[in-house]
């Protein structure tokens, strides 16, 4: 798909876990904590905490993580003070990944990305070697089972969407990241309602990858994303179906 991340859709089909769901939670209280410390407690006024509590509130995420998260974020409980560290390299194939984390320890951090890259195929890459392959773009997820593709298609263009493309049994609403909330919120009130909604690194273009290449990086990128200091893995990888299904995602 154009403008959209496969390794994203990948990830969507796959099962949560009672183990996932937990690391889930925990990334999305990461994520509302920091979220709160630059830039307030209230979410009416911190567009970046209303997204990330309403991510939270999506993925059933209890009242009072949410409440302790945004209160360690405040200073009012005790927390810890994580920085944002995005890291860049190279998988199977050739194809480019960014890593984005939250963590109290870089060093730390760094040496469990970069073992995972090396003992998976792929290597750490200098800061700037495969950023400017992505784009950040808001990406809307509305369940395409019970909305119109015509009339979701015609609200999201009216709302300042860029595009919508089907992706399996979900639309997906591309926005450019400055119209991100107001897109969100247009549609809010014209009765549509979404699945999920994130701000992502979208690869420009994507790369083919194919043969033995696929299940090694499917393995790496899982392997990443199972990292505790991890937030979020892009990739600008394209796999068709067969090899897929061959590989068992």
């Amino acid at each position: 798909m154009a403008g959209h991340s496969k390794w994203a859709q990948i990830k969507r089909k796959k099962a949560v876990t009672d183990k996932k769901r937990g690391q889930h939670f925990t990334r999305l209280g990461r994520e509302i904590t920091v979220a709160a410390r630059s830039g307030g407690g209230d979410p009416s006024f911190n567009p970046r905490l209303r997204l990330a509590v309403d991510t939270a509130k999506a993925a059933n995420m209890p009242n009072e993580n949410i409440d302790r998260a945004i209160k360690k974020g405040t200073g009012e409980l005790e927390g810890v003070d994580y920085q944002e560290v995005t890291y860049e390299g190279y998988g199977p194939g050739g194809v480019a990944v960014l890593i984005e984390t939250l963590t109290d320890n870089p060093n730390r951090t760094v040496a469990e990305v970069r073992h995972v890259l090396s003992r998976n195929g792929g290597s750490l890459g200098a800061s700037g070697s495969v950023a400017w392959q992505f784009d950040r773009k808001g990406q809307i997820y509305i369940d395409a089972t019970s909305a119109d593709e015509d009339e979701t298609m015609m609200a999201a263009l009216e709302a300042g969407a860029t595009d919508m493309e089907r992706d399996g049994d979900s639309f997906v609403v591309s926005t450019e990241a400055t119209s991100f909330h107001a897109v969100q919120e247009a549609l809010q009130q014209q009765g549509v309602r979404f699945d999920e909604a994130e701000l992502a690194m979208v690869p420009k273009n994507t790369m083919r990858v194919e043969g033995a290449d696929v299940p090694k990086l499917l393995k790496l990128l899982e392997a990443l994303e199972e990292l505790d200091d991890v937030q979020k893995v892009y990739s600008n990888l394209d796999i068709d179906e067969a090899a897929l299904a061959e590989a068992g995602a």
